[in-house]
């Protein structure tokens, strides 16, 4: 199956060797999007709440790119550095998927992140 590498100039570039989102067939497989402002490639946010508001941004940029919107998302898979911080993500992440079509989603808190930050979010979606 031929696979489509998605490029999203409102969301961060990879730094290493890896694509924001790659499309197989229907689905979408995003990359995890951390709290990077895509113009200046610095860390947003000083909290979990803050960080999880440009993270989601970020991913949208990636869907919207790639053809697909939170609407479709399926999945998500959150990593939080402290799982203390997940009542702040989880009232960011609630703004941008209603819980009558919010998609399964996995939350685990991790040892540490890129660039030291908060919060990654990455997601599977439809086209």
């Amino acid at each position: 199956m031929d696979k489509r590498i998605v490029k999203a100039k409102g969301a961060p570039a990879p730094v290493g060797p890896y694509n924001q989102a790659v499309v197989v067939g229907n689905l979408v497989y995003t990359a995890g999007q951390i709290p990077l402002d895509p113009a200046t490639g610095q860390m947003v946010g000083a909290d979990a709440g803050e960080q999880a508001q440009q993270v989601l941004k970020n991913l949208k940029a990636v869907l919207d790119a790639a053809g697909s919107s939170f609407s479709k998302v399926v999945k998500t898979t959150v990593f939080l550095k402290d799982l203390n911080d997940f009542n702040a993500m989880n009232e960011v992440y609630a703004r941008h998927f209603d819980s009558a079509g919010a998609p399964a989603r996995s939350t685990v808190q991790v040892a540490r992140l890129p660039k030291d930050s908060l919060v990654e979010i990455e997601a599977v979606a439809t086209l």
